[in-house]
């Protein structure tokens, strides 16, 4: 179990963090969510000890976070860390060396997730000769080949084509399930619902919410409400809603109690009622309620 307690964290007078939290446990996957600037880097930083907090602490499996602990953490950063002219298959056995791996145990890993990750044959490659879907997947090999029990990842996403983030939803779910506790950032949030079973929202420096997305979605006070009247979005004129328009289509954000009956016979009278969804509100919906509020 991987847990953050009252982080704070100041850079003269900028708070990065401002008392931030969150715990996940063994085997879960959590998103790791915010606005830019919000904190989010900071605390993974902290993590792996890149980052000195002013105060808080870090704790894995109840136990302080010290040098051989992280020797069982796995890294990803958004940005890139690795030797563009330097052979693939090469500095990823380097890496996992200084990860504590014998050569052996490192060169039998590296194959391994080069194989996985789609990249069996570019091991003789240079980095910087590779697209930059598959410099993602270089990356991604290179926290996976020490065999972490705790994996962190910053927008592992990004870059891939479809096949490349399903390919990496699987490795990743396969992972939690035998035991691996992971953390992403991302702020695809659609891929986020798709693969996490729990978030935490971190905003100006504090995490504002944080917990299971199914219990989180389920307990909201707001439902989710889309009628499509004559196949186009329609909203309930004088509602109390908040409208939603996302990727060209509109949706609304409604009290739980909302008079439903009404509004469906109030869509009926316009027109044909093609779509009618009150629903629990989803990861796009409680994020900006989060973050806004």
């Amino acid at each position: 179990m991987l847990q953050l307690v009252d982080l704070k964290k100041r850079y003269g007078d900028v708070v990065a963090l401002d008392g931030a939290g969150f715990t996940v446990e063994r085997g879960r996957i959590l998103g790791f969510l915010g606005p830019n600037g919000a904190g989010k880097t900071t605390a993974m930083r902290v993590v792996f000890g890149l980052v000195r907090p002013d105060s808080g602490s870090v704790s894995w499996n109840g136990g302080a976070v010290g040098p051989e602990e992280r020797l069982r953490f796995g890294y990803m950063p958004e940005e890139r860390g690795l030797y563009p002219k330097m052979k693939i298959r090469d500095q990823l056995i380097h890496f996992s060396r200084l990860s504590g791996l014998s050569r052996q145990e490192a060169t039998e890993a590296v194959d391994h997730w080069l194989g996985a990750l789609g990249l069996a044959d570019r091991g003789s490659a240079k980095l910087e000769d590779l697209s930059h879907g598959n410099q993602q997947r270089v990356q991604l090999a290179t926290a996976l080949a020490p065999n972490p029990e705790l994996l962190i990842l910053d927008e592992p996403f990004a870059g891939l084509d479809p096949l490349g983030v399903a390919s990496l939803t699987g490795t990743l779910r396969n992972l939690a399930s035998g035991g691996v506790t992971i953390v992403f950032s991302s702020h695809q949030l659609d891929l986020v619902e798709d693969v996490c079973e729990d978030v935490a929202i971190i905003n100006e420096g504090r995490v504002v919410l944080s917990g299971s997305l199914d219990d989180i979605r389920n307990r909201s006070s707001k439902r989710r409400l889309t009628i499509d009247v004559d196949g186009q979005p329609w909203v309930p004129p004088g509602a109390d809603a908040t409208v939603v328009d996302a990727q060209g289509r509109s949706h609304c954000i409604v009290d739980g109690d909302a008079p439903i009956g009404d509004l469906l016979a109030a869509a009926g009278a316009v027109g044909t009622v093609n779509t009618f969804m009150f629903e629990p509100p989803r990861l796009t919906d409680l994020f900006r309620e989060a973050v806004e509020s």
